[in-house]
């Protein structure tokens, strides 16, 4: 069904021609997207996102429509669908088990051959300390394709958050983690040393992505990835280039472009310096390339976005191989997913 809160949206992606699929054969893992329904938000980012319902249904929609091979995604915490009772250290579970839900439906084969949410992170309050051991291993029980939690770094690191974190390597669990501020990437860098038996998974190339950056900010964003970029338990997603942060958006916004989305070729000259200065510094084997849809829906569409990453791959000159590492190998060892044909 077509939701009417969706239809702005869904009317300025449609002023662009479709692109011609590239390489539609390659299998996908998209490692990074959400679900939810926001229309009852009433604080941001939830009341500002334009993609108002985001459900089994819509984005299977989107994965069948863009003509991609997606054979897997992971889902990520976006703080939907929390319980509304029982203790409040525990409502973050309700994600989980919404989740679980959505891959069942998936699964059924109903929606397309693609398996949705095959990963799952979602969150936990690590300010916990020990005491956040419960609500993992109950994140844990509620769905198999539990991976680990996404939580923000705090401005100082403390014990109680370094108990709670050590208990993600107690379980086995992974630690994804943005911020649009860069500056807290050396920071995520120390946390990485100190226990490198946590894989860190670096969001949306490190921060906010502006193609209007002067050379000082290119330069200083940079030298925050090289921090991070030197812990061999980090690894970075290649993508969220196209989101809106806050009241700041992009230059190919929506909002900026009424006339409508750019392409792909477009995008690449102007965000090809970023995703080449991250790769360079991680290396193919610890980078994945990413949709964080769909979020990033309101500068481009699905199809043309893994048009855009699969002309990046092209003009760093990646071979089959590095390719099929950059689009599913590391995603699937990282998240411990079924590896793709």
């Amino acid at each position: 069904m077509s939701y009417p809160e969706n239809a702005p949206l869904e009317q300025w992606l449609a002023q662009a021609a479709p692109e011609e699929v590239l390489e539609p054969e390659l299998p996908i893992i998209d490692p990074h997207h959400h679900l939810w329904d926001c229309r009852d938000a009433d604080r941001d980012p939830r009341v500002r996102w334009e993609q108002k319902v985001y459900l089994c249904e819509e984005i299977s929609r989107d994965i069948r429509d863009s003509g991609h091979n997606v054979a897997q995604t992971v889902f990520a915490q976006c703080g939907a669908f929390y319980r509304a009772d029982g203790p409040e250290e525990m409502r973050c579970v309700g994600e989980t088990e919404f989740v679980h839900g959505m891959a069942a439906m998936s699964r059924s084969g109903k929606y397309g051959d693609m398996r949705l949410c095959t990963g799952i992170f979602t969150s936990a309050d690590l300010q916990l300390g020990k005491a956040v051991e419960p609500v993992l291993k109950a994140h844990i029980a509620a769905s198999a394709n539990f991976r680990g939690i996404r939580y923000p770094l705090p401005v100082e690191i403390d014990a109680r958050f370094e108990d709670g974190y050590a208990i993600l390597g107690k379980l086995g669990l992974s630690y994804d983690n943005y911020s649009p501020d860069y500056e807290r990437l050396p920071r995520l860098a120390g946390l990485a040393k100190a226990h490198p038996d946590v894989t860190i998974i670096v969001n949306h190339l490190g921060g906010k992505i502006d193609p209007d950056a002067g050379p000082a900010d290119i330069a200083r964003w940079q030298e925050c990835i090289d921090a991070i970029a030197i812990c061999p338990n980090a690894v970075m997603k290649c993508g969220g280039a196209q989101q809106r942060v806050g009241p700041w958006e992009p230059p190919f916004h929506m909002h900026r472009r009424p006339q409508g989305a750019l392409g792909s070729e477009e995008l690449c000259e102007l965000l090809f310096p970023y995703y080449r200065y991250v790769i360079e510094a991680f290396g193919v084997e610890r980078c994945m390339f990413e949709s964080n849809f769909p979020v990033d829906k309101e500068s481009i569409s699905y199809r043309t976005l893994w048009n855009l990453l699969k002309r990046i791959a092209a003009r760093l000159g990646l071979s089959d191989s590095e390719k099929a590492t950059m689009f599913s190998g590391t995603a699937a060892r990282v998240y411990r997913l079924p590896p793709v044909a």
